[in-house]
Parts: structure tokens; sequence; C-alpha cells
């Protein structure tokens, strides 16, 4: 059985392509690229992903896998995955952005601990939210919908030398600026009313000068900042819905997927 240098591409790049696209979008998705989830099961998921899927996408492009025009195709595939999963980290860096906002603001600075996601350290109750926004990407299925997406744009921005054009890359940059948006608006009920506060602990100390503010105000303004964190949750999840939503729906108009 012999078998000729054109077949062997096409059987190569039929299972290659899918698997690098699959692959970047697996390492750079928020929840999939966690600290948390080994390498070896996002690469086995990709892997087992492009296994399920390969079959049933359109015909691959007869071309030199270890050619210029292969190379070419290859950082097209990484880059869409790439970007996929970019958008939609962009909308949980918003929630750590306002929850970091609203942490200094109360007080909570200095309470750091280790964000799963990127390795870093962030305050306390950023890590509360982000933990909050993951149980809901995947209890309202986004992780699923993430795949489906994935899946449906071999077929709208199939595999070939042009990916995503120059108008897109504009979008992606202009949307960048959704995150802080999105932060300033989680973060803005907290900073109003913590200003308030910080207003009045000033009033009473300047009219009580002999008590400390420091044992006195920074006390209360935790407290107060606790109880806003509850009563301002549901408008901070709602936001991060949104925000949510929007990030999908830029995918979908880079992919040219419609629902």
């Amino acid at each position: 059985m012999s078998f000729s240098e054109a077949q062997l591409d096409a059987w190569i790049g039929a299972w290659l392509w899918p698997l690098l696209r699959i692959g970047a979008m697996l390492m750079a998705a928020p929840v999939f690229s966690s600290r948390q989830v080994p390498v070896r099961f996002r690469l086995a998921l990709a892997v087992f992903i492009t296994w399920a899927v390969a079959p049933t996408l359109p015909p691959m492009p007869s071309i030199d896998v270890i050619g210029y025009p292969g190379f070419i195709i290859m950082l097209q595939q990484i880059l869409i995955g790439v970007v996929m999963g970019f958008l939609l980290q962009m909308v949980f860096a918003a929630l750590v952005f306002g929850g970091q906002v609203m942490a200094y603001s109360m007080g909570l600075g200095f309470a750091s601990m280790v964000d799963p996601q990127n390795g870093v350290q962030v305050p306390v109750l950023a890590q509360y939210y982000l933990i909050l926004a993951s149980f809901i990407f995947l209890f309202l299925g986004g992780h699923l919908l993430l795949i489906e997406l994935l899946v449906d744009s071999f077929r709208t921005l199939p595999v070939a030398l042009d990916g995503i054009n120059r108008n897109g890359f504009r979008e992606i940059v202009a949307w960048t600026s959704r995150m802080f948006a999105g932060g300033l608006l989680i973060a803005l009920p907290m900073v109003s009313a913590m200003l308030m506060v910080n207003i009045g602990m000033g009033v009473v100390m300047r009219a009580a000068p002999q008590l400390n503010i420091f044992s006195v105000g920074f006390p209360i303004t935790i407290l107060f900042g606790f109880a806003l964190v509850w009563v301002t949750l549901p408008n901070v999840l709602t936001v991060f819905s949104n925000i949510l939503e929007e990030g999908f729906q830029l995918v979908m108009r880079l992919l040219a997927v419609t629902r």
C-alpha cells in the first residue's frame, strides 16, 4: 500500500487545521484557560472535539502542510481561535476590573489572593465576582455555545489563506474599551455610595476631632462595603450577563455566524 504526497497532505490537513483552531480557542477561552484546568486535559479535549467534528466539516484546501502556504494557514487558524477566546476573556476582565475598583473603595485592596484564571494577585472581592461569573458562564451553557460557534465557523469562515479581515481587527480593538466601560459600570454604584460614606465620616471627624479615623472609620467603611456588595450583587450579575451577550454577538459578527 502506497500513498502519494498529495494524499498525505490532504489527510493531515483535514485533521491539523481544525485541531489548531479548536486548540487555540481552548487555550485562550475563559474557564478552559484557567490554571486549574491541566494542559493535558485541554489538549485531550481539543483532540476529542476535532475527532468528533472533522467528518462533518467542509473539505479542507489541498495545500502543502509544511510549505509556506501551509504555515500561513496554520497562523490563521491559531489567530481565529485565540481571537474567540480573547474576546470572552475581556468580558471576565471587565468583572475583575470592577471588583478591584470596588475593593479599593471599601478598603479591601490589601486582601488579595491568586486569580486561578491568570495566576496573578487580585483583591478578594474581584475573585469572588470571578467565581460567580464562572458559575454563571457554565450554568447558562456559555462553554457549549462557544464550542458550537467554533464548529460553525468552519463553514462561515473556512480554512483558507485569508481569515479575519482588517475591519474585524479594528472592531476588536474598539471593543476592548468595553472592558473599562463595563468595569466602571459595575463599580459605579459602590464607588458612589462609598463616596457618600467617606464624606459622612469626614463630617463626623470634623465635628469630633478626638475620634480616631482609623479605629472608627475603617471598620464602618468595610461594614458598609459588605452591605453594598450584597445590595449591588444583582446589578453586577446583570451587567456581566449583558457584556457577555455583547461578547458573543461580536464573535458571531467576526465569524459571520447567524443565530
